[in-house]
């Protein structure tokens, strides 16, 4: 009986130091969890990086656009290859007042 009690603690000895200095211990997880954290906030700053290009290419988008749609109307602009058509209606003449003579 004290044989076998002797093994079962030999064994429980065993699995115990293979958790706390095997390849998968508490020192290799807590390493890794540290590179994990690591890693995530360097994940989070790139994507916030990237949001701000992405907001950046969109305001350049749409500053061009508007940029090019003040320039069609006030100045006239037209792409190479466009037609320009320019539609005016006849204004009505307005009668003027006429002051009665004294």
């Amino acid at each position: 009986m004290r044989f076998i009690t002797a093994v079962l603690l030999l064994l429980l000895a065993l699995v115990h130091a293979e958790l706390w200095f095997g390849k998968g211990g508490v020192p290799r997880v807590m390493q890794l969890q540290t590179k994990l954290d690591e890693q995530k906030r360097d994940n989070q700053a790139a994507q916030r990086r990237n949001d701000q290009l992405v907001a950046e290419v969109s305001d350049l988008k749409e500053g061009l656009e508007m940029v090019e749609e003040k320039a069609r109307s006030d100045l006239g602009m037209v792409k190479p290859d466009e037609i320009l058509v320019q539609i005016s209606t006849p204004q009505a003449s307005t009668p003027k007042a006429v002051k009665p003579a004294r």
